[in-house]
């Protein structure tokens, strides 16, 4: 039997539909601009999210690293929450390609407080500091479990930066989610942001490709950047006009995801008080505590694992699973009694 695999929603697949759409796609040479599928697909996220322009680009890593420089002079200073994805899980790259110098505020659980990245932020630029160009989120928070940054945080940070010149930057790999869970709209998320980047490859599934949208200007700048960065494609007609498919199919479907992952996270709870914290859950991400019964990650992973349940371990303490789309409600319902049954155990070996 085929594992259920919850370790990211990176893992969908592309359905016949969309295998269809991307065989049949009208292509073109993107980098010269005359892939009009590309064209057509980046207009589309543009107006969406209430911005100019966009730009396709063949991973989240970067589309947030280009849209990021396009903003952030080298030498000149971002901030972003603690464990920030565009931090921890882009290698360096806003350091080491683009010369930028970073610093972190702390969210005990990645809930958005505009206060908290205001009162970093240094304006102007001073004798011996530098002034900070721009303000990260991330939304949903992937190392907090897919927390939403909540509409009217965005909306104070976004008028507080705009009085003193400092731009903000969405993460938003999984924006679509918190629009879904939150109500909220893309143009809402568009307009606290000078600059978001969205995921078309998790939950929405398609195989590859983010989108950065945000003013022309900026946009022309990162378009620029991404050639630098050896990012510039040719007939990526092909992968966007998936990119189109997911945008078609798959928003508000994402209501499941989160569904199914409340479920396993009240199923482990119930099972294991402490393991899990269904309360936390808002979107399709749930952080498993095994540490917290005395169950090492890893070895909850590892027993999960041998069980048909694929789940990743981020430290000793913690275990990440996301719901998507390969996912059904069936598969859930037997994740869920699975990892329960597995933490119990190993909770009650623990002692």
């Amino acid at each position: 039997m085929e594992p259920i695999d919850l370790r990211s929603d990176t893992l969908t697949r592309p359905g016949p539909q969309m295998r269809r759409a991307m065989a049949d796609a009208v292509v073109g040479d993107d980098v010269y601009g005359e892939d009009p599928t590309v064209n057509a697909l980046e207009a589309r996220v543009a107006e969406m999210l209430g911005h100019e322009a966009g730009l396709f680009c063949a991973t989240g890593s970067l589309a947030n690293m280009v849209g990021v420089a396009a903003s952030v002079g080298r030498g000149q200073e971002l901030l972003a929450e603690s464990r920030a994805h565009i931090l921890r899980s882009e290698v360096g790259g806003h350091g080491a390609i683009a010369g930028i110098t970073s610093r972190t505020w702390i969210s005990p659980d990645g809930t958005l407080e505009a206060a908290d990245a205001l009162a970093l932020a240094e304006s102007p630029r001073g004798y011996s500091s530098v002034g900070t160009a721009l303000i990260a989120v991330e939304n949903t928070h992937n190392f907090s479990g897919g927390r939403i940054a909540a509409i009217d945080q965005l909306r104070e940070l976004r008028a507080r930066t705009a009085e003193r010149g400092i731009r903000v930057h969405m993460d938003g790999a999984r924006v679509a989610n918190a629009v879904v869970a939150e109500g909220s709209s893309f143009a809402d998320q568009g307009a606290v942001a000078d600059s978001v980047s969205i995921c078309l490859s998790k939950g929405l599934g398609a195989p590859v490709g983010s989108v950065l949208t945000g003013s022309r200007e900026l946009i022309d700048e990162a378009r620029y950047l991404r050639k630098r960065y050896g990012g510039g494609m040719r007939q990526a007609g092909i992968l966007a006009a998936a990119g189109h498919v997911a945008l078609d199919q798959n928003i508000e479907r994402l209501a499941d995801d989160h569904a199914h992952a409340d479920l396993i996270a009240r199923t482990v709870a119930e099972a294991v008080p402490g393991a899990a914290d269904p309360g936390s859950v808002q979107t399709n991400i749930v952080m498993l505590n095994p540490g917290r019964v005395g169950v090492p990650a890893e070895r909850l992973a590892q027993a999960a694992g041998e069980r048909g349940v694929r789940i990743l371990a981020l430290n000793e303490l913690e275990c990440r699973l996301v719901t998507h789309l390969d996912v059904s409600a069936e598969q859930a319902q037997e994740a869920a009694s699975i990892l329960a049954e597995v933490t119990e155990e190993l909770a009650a070996a623990a002692g």
